[in-house]
């Protein structure tokens, strides 16, 4: 069974000059359930289809499968997708013997940016860049299919 293990961070400095890579990613979300939501995204030129389950309780783990899928595959099921689209732009950087995924997003929810660390177990040591800022891992509003129904900037006119 596949699973991942990451821990998310809102940032807050510069990262961009330390980036090795950055591309575009559209997502959509064909099923969001309360154990589990069905993906699929276009990466650069490539593109998937995910299933994910919810975090186990008292872990940062969860089930994840991840499977390529032809493009044009993607781009109509996007439009299937129940909720808002995602939009925006990854950017690798190294730190240490990690890579962080900085999300720059678009759209609705321009202005956030969300820093993920993929690791091998949950209690494993990672080395924090200066412009890392307040952890979010447990807060569901920063997760991308949350997002997908209550985007970032319509949060103060919803009261969440």
């Amino acid at each position: 069974m596949a699973y991942e293990i990451e821990r998310k961070f809102l940032v807050d400095g510069d990262y961009k000059s330390k980036s090795f890579k950055a591309y575009p990613i559209k997502q959509g979300y064909l099923s969001l359930s309360g154990v589990s939501v069905v993906r699929v995204r276009l990466k650069g030129e490539k593109a998937y289809i995910t299933v994910k389950s919810s975090v186990v309780s008292g872990t940062l783990k969860r089930n994840e499968w991840e499977y390529e899928i032809p493009k044009d595959d993607a781009e109509e099921m996007l439009k299937l997708c129940e909720e808002s689209l995602i939009d925006k732009t990854r950017y690798l950087v190294k730190v240490g013997k990690h890579v962080f995924e900085v999300d720059e997003f678009n759209g609705d929810n321009e202005g956030l940016l969300i820093a993920e660390v993929e690791l091998e177990h949950e209690d494993e040591h990672f080395e924090k860049p200066e412009w890392l800022g307040e952890e979010v891992t447990d807060n569901v509003r920063y997760y991308n299919s949350f997002l997908s129904i209550h985007p970032y900037n319509k949060w103060n006119s919803l009261n969440e």
